[in-house]
């Protein structure tokens, strides 16, 4: 997968926000020739971030199927808030189990300074990122490799994150459902996210805005199971229902 430049990523950003866009809208927006818009778009498309329909290009039809590296490119902004504001949570000397998503990948990253923390993750990006922090202890739980996912499933991983008793648990998830609650896409990940809650005295569940109303099938639980939601944005209409939610810019 090659690196997006500034404008590719921008494209993106506008078709998760406004939907669909014409080859034409856009080559006069960035003041470039439609030629290098196209080029943009095939390059988009060939990483599953985009979908060519008939004089421009739409949002991916499904995101499930984008793999690891390119659902981090979606709402990045949000995301990397969203994860800081979690990270800031964290006090040095805690144990935390990091669940699956790109957002808890962030914050990861964003923990890389908070000294003596212990982190359980399944996540092989995480993992890598750690090498970087001496002062962190990382374990990693085993299973079998998800290559697109980047990360490890099973039943040794669930069993892995229950060897532990966590300070924090941080989760994220496939979509956001007012009636329903959390909900992902694929069951081991509901299991999971599952599985972190209940081997951890305090859970933070992560997810932007993008995630409501999502097709995603497979149920986590309801909202006020969580001790903290931090978002970037809440729909009008969503009753926290005794929910503890921060949100962040």
């Amino acid at each position: 997968m090659t690196e997006l430049n500034d404008r590719q990523r921008e494209i993106v950003e506008r078709l998760r926000s406004k939907g669909q866009q014409s080859i034409n809208e856009l080559a006069a927006h960035y003041g470039v020739a439609t030629q290098t818009v196209r080029r943009d778009i095939n390059d988009l498309c060939d990483q599953g971030l985009a979908r060519r329909v008939h004089g421009g290009v739409a949002r991916p039809s499904n995101p499930v199927n984008l793999n690891f590296r390119a659902r981090s490119i979606l709402n990045e902004k949000a995301k990397r808030a969203i994860a800081a504001e979690a990270a800031a949570m964290i006090p040095s000397g805690a144990t935390v189990l990091l669940g699956i998503g790109t957002t808890v990948q962030f914050t990861a990253e964003a923990l890389l300074q908070t000294p003596d923390i212990t982190l359980v993750t399944n996540n092989l990006e995480v993992a890598t990122l750690m090498c970087s922090a001496p002062h962190c202890k990382v374990h990693l739980v085993g299973g079998e490799l998800r290559p697109e996912d980047r990360d490890l499933i099973g039943p040794s991983t669930l069993n892995g994150y229950r060897r532990f008793v966590a300070d924090f648990g941080i989760i994220s998830c496939g979509g956001l459902d007012e009636d329903h609650g959390v909900l992902d896409y694929k069951q081991f990940d509901a299991d999971v996210s599952n599985t972190i809650q209940q081997t951890s005295r305090r859970t933070l569940l992560l997810a932007d805005s993008s995630k409501w109303n999502r097709n995603a099938h497979h149920r986590v639980g309801p909202f006020a199971d969580v001790d903290k939601f931090i978002t970037d944005t809440l729909p009008e209409s969503f009753i926290p229902d005794g929910c503890d939610i921060t949100l962040c810019d």
